[in-house]
């Protein structure tokens, strides 16, 4: 895909595009409900600037917790959440972010071409900037004939399509993708990964969250696994690979060396 461009003006950054420095958060106790729940115990990690990184971990484990955090959507009770150099994550910082929540919800009436408005105003680009990138994005996302078509008669992978084209419209320079193969069938689930590859060859970082290691392992190089609330590894894929390796075997995917660490950690 040819680089985009007309989106958000673009910033030179620090080498950390995301910093987590000792973070924790706690849910608290609720009448009626279970008692306060500490989400993040201490993490600390970062996203250098042109890196994917994968955020893995079971439900519960602090993923959506942490992305909440990146977002701004909520402050951590101790410790530093950087985002392109900015500790509050405000409105201006968020129009350099790309996001993709892992559900989207439109409003009815809304077509596919209407969110792409939506979304690219909010980024102060020109009519005629949306329209170029939307003929881009679309066409790449194979969803171009839809693009007057109401979102309410899209199927869950279209929508997500066209969230994704949502979360790019603005040529973001760091991109939070959360659950980005959610409703995909495998056709969409490649095109989805070739466009990833896409987007880290033209330098964008990539913050990506999935339960669906093996797409992890085809799209990043680092990983970091969450267990409840805990950091458990953070680093290159190949190097966890290779610490949880056993003399018998020659070589085992993300899945089984994820496996490995829960199960070390739970023993």
């Amino acid at each position: 895909m040819a680089p985009l461009s007309g989106g958000c003006i673009q910033k030179e950054y620090s080498p950390d595009m995301i910093k987590f420095a000792e973070v924790h958060k706690t849910y608290p106790k609720q009448i009626n409900r279970s008692p306060a729940h500490h989400a993040l115990k201490g993490i600390s990690f970062s996203l250098n600037q042109g890196q994917t990184l994968g955020l893995i971990g079971q439900n519960g484990a602090g993923k959506s917790t942490s992305i909440r955090l990146l977002m701004g959507y909520m402050q951590a009770d101790e410790g530093k959440v950087i985002v392109l150099q900015d500790e509050t994550t405000s409105s201006t910082t968020r129009r350099h972010i790309g996001y993709l929540p892992e559900t989207s919800t439109f409003p009815p009436n809304l077509t596919c071409m209407e969110l792409l408005h939506f979304a690219g105003r909010c980024c102060d680009m020109s009519k005629k900037s949306i329209i170029e990138q939307a003929d881009v994005l679309l066409k790449r996302l194979g969803i171009w004939d839809s693009r007057n078509r109401r979102l309410s008669e899209f199927s869950k992978g279209m929508q997500q399509r066209a969230s994704f084209a949502a979360a790019l419209i603005h040529d973001p320079d760091l991109l939070i993708l959360d659950e980005p193969m959610s409703g995909l069938d495998p056709i969409g689930r490649a095109d989805i990964i070739d466009l990833i590859h896409d987007l880290r060859s033209q330098g964008k970082s990539i913050l990506f969250c999935s339960h669906l290691l093996d797409d992890v392992e085809r799209i990043t190089d680092h990983v970091a696994i969450l267990h409840q609330g805990n950091m458990l590894f953070n680093g290159a894929i190949k190097e966890l690979c290779e610490q949880q390796r056993a003399k018998e075997d020659e070589h085992i995917s993300l899945q089984d060396a994820f496996v490995r660490v829960i199960k070390a950690y739970q023993s």
